[in-house]
């Protein structure tokens, strides 16, 4: 039995089962260590690919499976995140009990994506909308950053149930919008070739390190603003 050939599915299964611990931890509201499960999944979606490629075992199998788990750790995940913040947030629209449920579109429209992930020929080299992990990554940060933060302003802002309703429904567009994102995954080992993701990983590192878990929607906005630098002047040396 040749064992290489199973190793990234079962990164990729680590990836999910990541996911139901997130859940399992976010139904008591413990969002830290549910971030800390969904970055550790993300970690194994990164790297799931990575040996799939460098030990040429690519296949449909593979594909589905990557779609199946992110499904749970960056689309059922952040929406039941979304859930919560919006029970918790101030009645401004609605005091119903049904109202939290519309967090659940971020889980809509990640499912979706992936979806059609799967069946568009023209996002094998970079992404077209911004992808499922950098969304969950941004949405589980903000139960964190309203934990952390002595701002005011901020801690009313992300209370508020006009800007969490916003924050959902930008998250449903922006997985599925017409723009494209550069990839974050290492196709060739070479330096040149993956200048833009390194100058991306400085910044994300910096801003983390100086702003903790407010630095992670930096992160993710950086992200989205240097993709769209990118397809004006080609940073990564591609012709657009």
């Amino acid at each position: 039995m040749n064992i290489k050939k199973h190793i990234p599915n079962t990164i990729t299964l680590l990836n999910l089962f990541c996911g139901c611990i997130a859940m399992v931890f976010v139904s008591k509201q413990e969002f830290e260590v549910a971030f800390f499960f969904v970055f550790l999944g993300i970690f194994f979606d990164f790297f799931d690919g990575f040996f799939a490629r460098l030990f040429k075992v690519t296949g449909e199998l593979g594909l589905q499976l990557d779609s199946l788990a992110d499904m749970v750790t960056s689309g059922v995940v952040p929406g039941y995140v979304m859930y919560f913040l919006l029970e918790n947030s101030q009645h401004e629209i609605s005091n119903s009990s049904v109202f939290p449920f519309l967090g659940f579109v971020i889980t809509l429209g990640s499912c979706y994506r992936l979806a059609f992930f799967n069946i568009d020929t023209r996002q094998t080299e970079s992404f077209i909308g911004l992808p499922t992990p950098a969304n969950s990554l941004f949405v589980l940060s903000l139960p964190l950053v309203v934990s952390y933060s002595d701002s005011l302003f901020v801690l009313e802002l992300l209370s508020s149930q006009w800007m969490l309703l916003l924050i959902t429904a930008f998250s449903a567009y922006i997985l599925n919008a017409e723009i494209p994102l550069f990839s974050l995954k290492i196709k060739k080992f070479t330096f040149k070739d993956n200048l833009l993701q390194i100058v991306f990983l400085a910044l994300s590192v910096l801003l983390v390190f100086f702003f903790q878990y407010a630095g992670v929607p930096l992160v993710i906005i950086s992200y989205v603003l240097l993709s769209v630098v990118n397809n004006r002047f080609s940073l990564d040396g591609k012709t657009k």
